[in-house]
């Protein structure tokens, strides 16, 4: 039984799973089973990596939806909208969606779970997060048995490519994004990948399917690397850390099953110390390091981006459903599980951020006088912040010094406290850097 796809988008996700389609020898065999019959791009004329009969073509995605032969929506366009209304159109019409759509799944991924489980059709959505990675459904399926108490991760490879050619050369910011840019990397605005917006949206949809609860992807506190100097890289190298931009989400302790959750849920620069299993995750790779109870930690690893690892995830989520289709003889079964498991299990909150506990990292520019450090361990002493260790390192500036002080875990408040009365002392110039530490 031939299932029909239609293909809204044909970029370089597209144009991966179209080539996919265009050769299923040596691949599972429900792939020849797979035909595509109608694609939506933006331009006719564009010249593509992989070559498709013209008639397939159209620029009205509608067109791709509404198409009575297509059984499948795939949605690999990107953005906001149409994205979204194309997703609802086709579940409006009782066809299951597979999407790469991040964004779209992290803003709206509780209208759309209600709307599948209404109509009683999937929605996958393995390539949204990790790439080829396969993290979506283990936390649906595999570590369901499982309290999860923390799920991080390095989910962007653009800004992992930058760190560790800034780690392993010592280079600028800036000089290694414009060669990120140059090689493919990095987009011409980079901006979404290094203010970490879009770590920001992968680690909602992670930390929805992980404790039950549509996460409210705006109130995610989120800092990207777009300030970080190479400094900070290399005196964390000296102490014996790594930089990485991290997603976490977390349980708050104290907290009863089936009541609300609380999670401390946010996307920042982050020291780990060199022997943490994400430390060694370079290049553009990513990585997500489930912690729970009783499975302990559990890491998924590989390339994180490109047109190969999304369009194979992008595929598996089609033959999940195609397999169940030919196995119900083409009427697709109502998912045992919504989207996001939105509203069938708890809801979620995130905790105000001057609540939550973490270890830091404060670079401060100082006058090198005799007696600085001891004005700084006392602000830190009297706002209740323990200081593991406290670091003076040489500058080029004469009568200038730089402190680095690593924390113990502190309240945020408290540490807010402690860092306004740092920054009040005469022989204090500035707080250069403040990043957290694992």
């Amino acid at each position: 039984m031939t299932i029909g796809i239609g293909l809204l988008g044909l970029g370089t996700v597209g144009a991966g799973v179209a080539g996919i389609l265009a050769t299923p020898s040596g691949r599972h065999p429900l792939v020849a089973e797979l035909d595509l019959r109608r694609v939506a791009v933006r331009d006719l004329t564009r010249l593509r990596p992989v070559e498709l009969a013209a008639e397939l073509l159209t620029t009205n995605p509608e067109a791709v939806v509404d198409d009575p032969a297509v059984d499948i929506v795939v949605e690999v366009m990107g953005g906001l909208e149409p994205a979204r209304s194309l997703i609802l159109r086709a579940i409006a019409a009782g066809k299951p969606v597979v999407t790469a759509n991040k964004a779209v799944i992290a803003r709206y991924g509780e209208e759309i779970a209600a709307a599948a489980a209404e109509q009683g059709v999937y929605v996958l959505i393995e390539a949204a997060v990790g790439g080829g990675i396969p993290i979506i459904e283990p936390l649906k399926q595999s570590l369901g048995a499982n309290r999860i108490q923390r799920v991080s991760g390095i989910i962007n490879g653009t800004t992992n490519y930058i760190l560790s050619r800034m780690a392993a050369e010592g280079a600028a910011y800036a000089d290694v994004l414009a060669e990120a840019q140059r090689l493919g990397y990095a987009e011409a605005d980079p901006a979404a990948d290094v203010q970490g917006g879009d770590a920001a949206d992968k680690i909602a949809i992670l930390a929805g399917l992980a404790y039950g609860g549509s996460v409210p992807r705006a109130a995610i506190p989120t800092e990207g690397i777009d300030r970080l100097e190479a400094r900070d890289v290399a005196y964390a190298a000296q102490l014996g850390y790594v930089v990485k931009l991290l997603a976490v989400a977390q349980a708050m302790p104290n907290l009863n099953q089936g009541a609300e959750q609380l999670l401390d849920v946010r996307v920042h620069p982050t020291l780990l110390p060199k022997a943490h299993p994400l430390a060694g995750v370079n290049g553009v790779n990513n990585a997500i390091l489930v912690e729970g109870d009783p499975v302990g930690q559990v890491m998924f690893y590989g390339p994180g981006a490109g047109a190969g690892p999304t369009a194979s995830a992008v595929v598996a989520d089609i033959l999940n459903i195609a397999g169940i289709r030919q196995a119900t003889a083409g009427s697709a079964k109502p998912p045992l599980d919504p989207l996001l498991a939105a509203g069938s299990w708890r809801a979620c909150r995130l905790v105000d951020s001057a609540e939550t506990t973490h270890r830091n990292y404060v670079r401060l520019r100082t006058s090198d006088e005799a007696g600085v450090i001891g004005k700084i361990g006392t602000c830190f002493g009297e706002a209740g912040v323990s200081i593991q260790s406290i670091v003076q390192f040489e500058t080029q500036s004469a009568g200038d010094a730089e402190i680095v002080v690593i924390t113990h875990d502190v309240c945020e408040a408290n540490f807010r406290q402690a860092l306004a009365a740092i920054e009040a002392l005469a022989d204090v110039q500035a707080v250069a850097a403040c990043l957290r530490t694992l």
